[in-house]
């Protein structure tokens, strides 16, 4: 993602708000994991939400090199 913000508090609040999506992927992955006995296979949908997460928080790590 290349990005081209000037205004620094948008960028900071584009960042905030990836991290905060970031933290609630990583809510429902906890949870859906928390649900699933520990002798099953992992659900392709915690995988997912932890896949959704990092790349969340990969994004919003592309905004610290803009501010």
């Amino acid at each position: 993602m290349t990005t081209t913000l000037e205004d620094p508090v948008l960028t900071l609040a584009l960042r905030r708000e990836l991290l905060r999506l970031a933290r609630v992927e990583d809510d429902l992955a906890a949870a859906e994991a928390a649900a699933t006995p520990y002798w099953s296979a992992t659900p392709t949908t915690v995988l997912g939400h932890r896949t959704a997460a990092a790349l969340l928080r990969a994004d919003a790590d592309q905004f610290l090199a803009v501010s």
